[in-house]
């Protein structure tokens, strides 16, 4: 039997009380990503993730996502095939502003300000982007350059050898200086 895919889930259909929780098994889609002109899709194609999900007082909520996920591509330095490994641990809050409050002027924006700070964007009326989530919490956690191996020497810049195989003898005479180039025309007899 294959995992189900979950992309959004209910938060409101676990009536859960405030101070109650609940740990759920889920398996998401993470779309691929395109770095350097390259597209790296995600492995597996149905990421296991672990949704914690703890109700809050005035009808919010605390997340926590964790998942292990890979990239496969071609390695930025020598182009061999990467498949670096990623653990993610997000997290996200969710509190709705408490309506009872009112304020005004410079009060008030600024209360708006920390009521957005506790506002989640994956969260809307109860409903959670698990995949949206997902996407950007493996985004944060992958580096500038995807590499097949950390110590990973790349392509030779005169010949294109690879310099993993190569190896550190691999050597190539140097040019000489152009600012010398005169000197060679000149004949003496």
């Amino acid at each position: 039997m294959s995992p189900i895919r979950t992309d959004t889930f209910d938060l409101g259909g676990l009536r859960l009380t405030a101070g109650e929780g609940r740990r759920l098994d889920l398996h998401v889609a993470i779309e691929p990503f395109t770095l350097a002109g390259e597209t790296y899709p995600v492995k597996p194609e149905l990421v296991p993730a672990r949704l914690d999900i703890s109700r809050t007082t005035a009808d919010g909520y605390a997340l926590r996502l964790r998942f292990e996920a890979s990239l496969a591509g071609p390695c930025m330095r020598c182009l061999e095939p990467a498949n670096p490994s990623f653990t993610v641990d997000a997290r996200e809050v969710s509190q709705p502003p408490d309506p009872r409050v009112h304020t005004a002027g410079h009060a008030r924006a600024s209360r708006q300000d920390e009521n957005d700070e506790l506002s989640s964007p994956y969260l809307e009326h109860g409903v959670l982007d698990l995949r949206a989530w997902a996407r950007d919490a493996l985004a944060l956690s992958v580096p500038a350059n995807l590499l097949c191996r950390a110590d990973c020497a790349g392509l030779c810049p005169v010949c294109g050898v690879d310099l993993n195989q190569a190896g550190p003898e691999h050597r190539h005479e140097s040019a000489p200086d152009p600012r010398w180039a005169a000197l060679s025309k000149l004949r003496l007899e």
